[in-house]
Parts: structure tokens; C-alpha cells; sequence
């Protein structure tokens, strides 16, 4: 059994949602971000509980097939703009329409009408909020910034950061962290 639920987001957000379904009996087969697979049906009395315990926690079970295809997509950029390794030099609509094994011009449509933005729209500011994340650690030049995150300079995502958030990088570094959004929060 394949329950989706959206606003997952991070490791922490899976650990989370694992000891749900722990703390009530089900030990997942298998997590990932926006999804649990349950080896056995839960009756819906039980269903309802832990789908209260989700919300109570931020989460929420997706029970339509659109949503869970947004989540889907969310969570395939989310996974990865902040969770991969190697450098961020990736076509998302091929990886998306593999990933989601969908037309990408049916998602990208789907996504627009659900969400009232678009799926560029979406990878752009989720790089913004992982850009705010790095300039906050204070590791990197923004030149290793750029070229982790896959804009072909460090002007080209400096104007977009400027775009988006406002502000420079430079005087955003000065601001800090209390101007990120949570992941979920990102729209």
C-alpha cells in the first residue's frame, strides 16, 4: 500500500513520518520524500489517526491523483536542488518526465494549473533558497556557489538572486538566515 504525503522535505521530515507509522504499528517498506509503502492495509479508523498525527506534525496525506503528482515533482526538484552530491548541470524537464515517466508539457501544464505558477518558477526559487542556505554557511565563494548550483556565472545568478529575493548576496550574507523560507513553504 502506497500512502502520498506532502510537505516532506528532508531526511528529518522521513525519520518523522516513519516513527508515525512505527508508533502505530505499520513499519513502512519503504520511505521517500512524499511517499510510505505499507505492507498491509490499515483500517480506517487507524488511517484517520495517523493522518492526524501527520498534520499535527506539518504533513498531510495526499488523496488525488494531481496532487500527488505535483508533490511528485516538488519533491523530485527539491531532492535535487538540496540533497545531491555532484554539481547542479541537469536538465529538469528530462529529468522530471523521467522521474514522473509523464509527458513533460502535461506536467509542466498540470503544474501551472494547480499551482498558478510555473515548474521554472518553482526550480528557480528553490535554487534561490539552497543559494541563501550556502551564502548562510559561509563556505563557499559565490563563484563555487554558482558553479554548484549550475548558473553560468556568478553575475547571472546574482541578478537572479537580486530578482527573486531583493537583495544582493553580498547583503544578504549580512542579513542571514532569518530571511529563508522553509522548503515547504517554497511555492
Amino acid at each position: 500500500m502506497k500512502i502520498y504525503i506532502k510537505n516532506m522535505v528532508c531526511n528529518r521530515c522521513i525519520r518523522a513520518v516513519g516513527d508515525v507509522f512505527r508508533e502505530a504499528g505499520y513499519e513502512p517498506a519503504k520511505i521517500n520524500l512524499g511517499d510510505v509503502d505499507i505492507a498491509r492495509e490499515i483500517p480506517e479508523a487507524e488511517f484517520r489517526s495517523i493522518d492526524h498525527q501527520l498534520r499535527d506534525l506539518g504533513f498531510e496525506i495526499i488523496d488525488d491523483k494531481k496532487s500527488r503528482i505535483i508533490e511528485k515533482i516538488h519533491n523530485t526538484i527539491i531532492e535535487q536542488i538540496h540533497h545531491r552530491k555532484e554539481n547542479l548541470k541537469v536538465n529538469f524537464s528530462t529529468l522530471i518526465e523521467s522521474s514522473l515517466k509523464k509527458d513533460y508539457n502535461y506536467l509542466s501544464n498540470l503544474f501551472s494549473s494547480v499551482t498558478g505558477s510555473t515548474i521554472e518558477k518553482y526550480i528557480i526559487d528553490q535554487k534561490i533558497e539552497r543559494v541563501k542556505e550556502l551564502l548562510v554557511y559561509d563556505e563557499l565563494s559565490l563563484n563555487e556557489i554558482a558553479f554548484e548550483m549550475g548558473y553560468s556565472s556568478a553575475a547571472h545568478l546574482s541578478n537572479q538572486f537580486k530578482k527573486v529575493t531583493g537583495l544582493t548576496p553580498g547583503h544578504f550574507k549580512k542579513v542571514g538566515m532569518n530571511r529563508r523560507k522553509p522548503l515547504d513553504k517554497v511555492k
